[in-house]
Parts: structure tokens; C-alpha cells; sequence
């Protein structure tokens, strides 16, 4: 087929949706088929022009053997609900001049479109309409939900204009995916119509086991018998993570406990002053590690923190947990009970729970985590990775849906 996604984000993303959205790609071209790719120039999740990319507007270049168009964008340095709208729109108007060109191309068969920007799917609509494509539209957040519950928006009359323009869309587009049960029900509640699960995946190949974790850990400039309580990702404000901080606070007389906080993103000179100012010496943060180190980087870690807001709730599902299980990570998450990320971890067994933002739960948790033989545990999580999250079978289902 000939293919064309559309998003805000793609590689050379290290995390996030821009991360799935590469990966796709990649897969989808070496099945064969014919890509492109509609994407800005890349920003995430520093929240700043990567150096290659800086002065540039409009440009393709190949990555992959995925032809992509790059639009230059508005990015705030520290993205507030009204920047973040401004950073969305700006894309979607340099976009569409993308898609002006492509009318005159030979036709795509499906626009892949993902969000957020949820409103990247009108750009999709305009373009069917003269082409004739179909359009998937994938939901990997529920963007505007989490602008409501999360306080980034506040004006009533905004939030119901975004709402009825998302359910437009929802209703409007030939399908519609999202990654989780959760979400999919949710979806169903502002318009009622079949949602296909397509759920983000990892490539086996790359994220597996590693035995010796005393080696890596030397690796890192830790003792072998350091235990390394590790948050990799963004560090945005969803994410909560002031309370690794005031967890970590509980262990600074237990020196051979470290908390690591790996990644970048809005809210993380705001974490590093604060960790400064509560004289965290055993919290420690470093950037986002390249791919060729980052299975090792993982399987060093004793527990990997998954945290979220409650409000946060079936609004995302964090990306980061499908590596945690590739390579037999202990997960502990903050989920509310009737969550898809709850439900994931409690029925298959692979991983400890927390309540969002308890701080002495998660210590209790961090706790139990480090005493307790992990190892039946991190068995099951690397057989439901095994079973359940590889790209081949994730990717060649959502090719027979739309086939």
C-alpha cells in the first residue's frame, strides 16, 4: 500500500510518540510498502530545535527508507496550556501546505494520522476529501480530557469548542485506534462507533534480558551492590514526578540506594533546583541515552518507576512500559484501580502498585520491591513482552484492519 503518516513527532525521537511513530515507519517500509511521512522538525523532548534542524522551514529527507517532510514549528521553551496550543496550531498550518503539494502526487491509500494534535485529523478530512484515502486516526493521548483535567485549560466555552471539533473527527474519519482498553472506552463515550486496539509495541530484537547487573551498574559509576531505583522518560508535569523526590528524601541515610532520573523535558530544571534544595545527593539525573546502550542502561535498573497524576488516568498510557517488560524489569506504577494500567500489571502478575500521589505508599512499595526475590516476577513480564507487544504481530494486525 501506499501510506502516509501524519503526526507531530517521529524519529530521530528517543521516547515518546515520536519513538512509535519512527519505529512504524521503519517496519512498514521494509515490509514493502510505500511511506511517507508528514512530521515537524524534531523538538522532543528537549522542548528546542534539535542543532541539525535549526534555520530550516520546509525539507524531506529520507530516514529508513521512509521519505519525510519536516515543517518547521512554534516551540516554547516552557510550554503553559497557551503555548502548547500555539505549538500545535503552528503545526498544523505548516502542514497543510504539505498536503496542498501532496494533492497533486499520486494518491495515498491511508493517512495514518496520530495524536496529539488532535486536530491533526481535519488536515486528514481535507485531504480525503479531494484523494479519496482512507484515514486512520490514532489516538495515542487523550489531549484534550488531559488539558481539562489537568487545569491547561480553564475556559469552559474553549474546552467545549475543542471537544465538539475532537467527537467531529472521531466520528468522521474511517477508523479509529487507540493503545489501551481504557482509552478505547473512553473514546466510545463521546462518539459511539467501533475503535480498533492498537497497542504500542517493542522490538524484541533490541530489549531483552541482560544477567550481569553488577557489571553494569560499574558501567554507570555505581557500586555492584548499589540499588537503583530508575525513572526514564519525559519529565513533564503529568508525570508527577516531585514525588520521586519526597520519596527519595525517606532513604538519604541508605546511601547504597540511589534514585535515578533519566530524560529531559518542560518540567526538569524545575526538578533538578528542587532535588538541589532538598540536598538529594543520592538523586542523581542524566539525558536520555542513545539506543545502542539502552537495553543495558534498563537492565541495570532494581525497579523502574512508572508514575502518573491520578487525574491523569485512561488519559495516556505511558509508553515507557513496553522496554520496562521487554527486558524483565521490575515496574512499580501509581495507578487508580480502574485504570487499563492497573488492570495490565495486577492480572498478569509483573509488577508492584502504588496509589497516585502517596508518597508513603510508593516508599512502602520501593521498600517491599527491594527485599522481596523478584524473580518469578520479572519471568512474567518479560513472557508477556514475549506474548503480547511485538511490533511484527502488532503492526501486521493493523495492516490486515485496513487491508
Amino acid at each position: 500500500m501506499r501510506i502516509l503518516i501524519y503526526g507531530i513527532n517521529y524519529s530521530p525521537d528517543l521516547t515518546g510518540i515520536g519513538k512509535y511513530s519512527g519505529e512504524m515507519g521503519k517496519w512498514l517500509a521494509g515490509q514493502g510498502h510505500h511511506v511517507s511521512v508528514v512530521t515537524a522538525v524534531p523538538y522532543y523532548p528537549q522542548w528546542q530545535i534539535n542543532a541539525k534542524y535549526k534555520g530550516k522551514l520546509w525539507h524531506s529527507e529520507i530516514i529508513d527508507g521512509v521519505k519525510v517532510y519536516r515543517c518547521p514549528l512554534y516551540v516554547p521553551a516552557k510550554p503553559t496550556g497557551l503555548k502548547r496550543m500555539l505549538h500545535d496550531a503552528s503545526f498544523l498550518i505548516s502542514s497543510f501546505f504539505v498536503f496542498i503539494k501532496l494533492l497533486f502526487l499520486p494518491k495515498f491509500d491511508v493517512v495514518i494520522t496520530v495524536a496529539p494534535p488532535f486536530h491533526l485529523g481535519l488536515v486528514s478530512l481535507f485531504y480525503r476529501f479531494f484523494k479519496g484515502s482512507k484515514i486512520l486516526y490514532h489516538i495515542q493521548d487523550l489531549q484534550v480530557d488531559a488539558a481539562k483535567e489537568l487545569g491547561l485549560i480553564k475556559s469552559k466555552i474553549l474546552l467545549s469548542v475543542l471537544i465538539k471539533i475532537e467527537r467531529f473527527i472521531i466520528k468522521k474519519v474511517d477508523h479509529v485506534s487507540s493503545i489501551s482498553e481504557g482509552m478505547i472506552l473512553k473514546i466510545r463515550q463521546k462518539a459511539e462507533r467501533h475503535i480498533i486496539e492498537f497497542p504500542n509495541w517493542v522490538d524484541l530484537k533490541n530489549y531483552y534480558p541482560v544477567a550481569n547487573k553488577a557489571a553494569l551498574k560499574l558501567r554507570w559509576g555505581y557500586e555492584a551492590a548499589d540499588k537503583i531505583i530508575l525513572y526514564s522518560g519525559n519529565i513533564g508535569e503529568k508525570q508527577g514526578l516531585d514525588g520521586i523526590l519526597a520519596v527519595a528524601k525517606k532513604f538519604i541515610d541508605r546511601p547504597n540506594v540511589k534514585f535515578l532520573i533519566c530524560g529531559t523535558g518542560a518540567y526538569k530544571p524545575k526538578l533538578v533546583d528542587l532535588a538541589r534544595q532538598m540536598n538529594l545527593h543520592h538523586v542523581d539525573f542524566l539525558p536520555l541515552q542513545e539506543n545502542n546502550v539502552f537495553n543495558d542502561f534498563l537492565n541495570m535498573a532494581d525497579i523502574h518507576l512508572i508514575l502518573q497524576k491520578k487525574d491523569a488516568s485512561d488519559l495516556v498510557m505511558p509508553s515507557k512500559l513496553t522496554t520496562i517488560l521487554a527486558v524483565g524489569g521490575l515496574a512499580l506504577v501509581t495507578a487508580n484501580k480502574d485504570t487499563s494500567l492497573y488492570k495490565v500489571i495486577a492480572e498478569n502478575e509483573m509488577g508492584l502498585i502504588a496509589a497516585p500521589e502517596n508518597a508513603d505508599e510508593l516508599y512502602q512499595k520501593i521498600e517491599e520491591g527491594l527485599m522481596m526475590d523478584d524473580s518469578e516476577m520479572r519471568k512474567k513480564s518479560h513472557i508477556y513482552a514475549l506474548e503480547n507487544l511485538s511490533i511484527d504481530a502488532i503492526l501486521k494486525d493493523l495492516i490486515n484492519n485496513l487491508s
